[in-house]
């Protein structure tokens, strides 16, 4: 799970995919097995054209091919398999082509709603075809006419799973390999989204008709408990507001929680659909409109908009009994249910750092708040 993400701005450095490692052991592997040359740098070229270098660390001769590993460095990304060793046993094959599996510590895919079929290894399309091109591109030069069989893993990749969405979408037994570019961009659009529409697009298919959207732990795990939901109906929305109210309308949803803190909720009710502080910065000017549309004195107003943050403006409204995450939430849902489709039931639901539920479009929700 990963934390409410916060209002500072950092530049962040790039890694690449779990597809562009195991592309580099692909390499390194085949070069050993057809020209019998040991290559501790690889070049690969990705799915755009860039090309870059990655390290072998290690070969070693196994069932008859070769086992190829490399480090995975995921930049400045939080991603679960940064510093993970990724590694292929390759083996060759009379019949040309290239026959992916999934090697220890790889997942497979068991439910239904994803790219692959249920049953296949939980390697993507866009990195098998990364590794297909440059093998089929080595066999040509080596004038080498048969296949290749890769089974790609991930050491102790089943125990990092648990520290990701796997389960719930239900790919077992391990870590997806992954990558549309083959470059990591830190809390990246693509990557970010890409996950989001696989979770929905998961529910969906096996039958949940409520999910829960989440900007982050507090808000999942307040969710999760106030409606004891399955964790395949909670979506890692993080600050991608817009890919949830957007995706919904490819699927058969027909309820949508959207749980954030009070800071990511303001941006929705502003109308942001990105609500990272990089895009949208938390508008003390709207909250202060707000408050004065909702009772709030002059000597209120000026404080809100010289407050820092908006957890210290919840508390100066809380302290004069003004319902300021209540108006947020329902500002919020209007900008929602005007992208979402008009049949699917939405509510907006914030939290305070301590993930207690201040506000809600829902009045059974708050019924309980003390």
């Amino acid at each position: 799970m990963w934390e409410e993400s916060s209002e500072a701005v950092v530049k962040l450095k790039t890694g690449l995919t779990t597809g562009a490692c195991a592309t580099a052991c692909c390499v390194g592997a085949a070069h050993l097995l057809l020209a019998n040359q040991q290559v501790d740098v690889v070049s690969i070229t990705l799915p755009k054209g860039k090309t870059v270098e990655l390290n072998i660390v290690s070969y070693a001769a196994v069932n008859g091919g070769i086992k190829a590993s490399t480090i995975k460095d995921g930049g400045d990304d939080p991603d679960a398999t940064h510093g993970a060793t990724v590694f292929v046993e390759m083996t060759l094959r009379a019949q040309p082509g290239v026959i992916f599996s999934a090697a220890k510590g790889v997942g497979t895919v068991t439910k239904e709603g994803l790219l692959l079929g249920v049953g296949e290894p939980a390697i993507n399309p866009v990195p098998r075809k990364m590794m297909a091109d440059h093998l089929l591109s080595l066999a040509k030069r080596h004038g080498y006419h048969g296949g290749f069989g890769v089974a790609i893993g991930i050491e102790n990749g089943e125990s990092i799973a648990l520290n990701t969405m796997n389960g719930r979408l239900g790919i077992l037994g391990g870590l997806s390999i992954l990558g549309t570019t083959g470059i990591v961009r830190p809390f990246s659009c693509a990557a970010w989204i890409a996950s989001i529409y696989q979770g929905i697009d998961v529910a969906s298919a096996n039958g949940l008709v409520h999910i829960a959207a989440t900007t982050g732990n507090s808000s999942e795990d307040a969710i999760k408990r106030y409606y004891k939901m399955d964790d395949m109906a909670l979506i890692e929305m993080g600050d991608f507001a817009g890919a949830v109210l957007k995706h919904v309308k490819k699927v058969a949803v027909k309820k949508l929680t959207i749980c954030g803190g009070i800071g990511k909720i303001s941006k929705l009710a502003n109308g942001h659909m990105d609500l990272n502080s990089r895009v949208s910065e938390i508008d003390f000017a709207h909250l202060a409109s707000i408050v004065g549309e909702i009772g709030g004195d002059n000597s209120l107003l000026a404080e809100i908009k010289n407050a820092n943050t908006s957890i210290q403006v919840l508390k100066l409204c809380q302290e004069k009994s003004i319902d300021l995450a209540g108006a947020l939430c329902s500002r919020a849902l209007i900008v929602a249910k005007n992208i979402v489709p008009k049949d699917v039931d939405v509510e907006i639901v914030a939290i305070d750092r301590k993930g207690r539920f201040v506000g809600a479009t829902s009045p059974e929700i708050m019924a309980g708040v003390s």
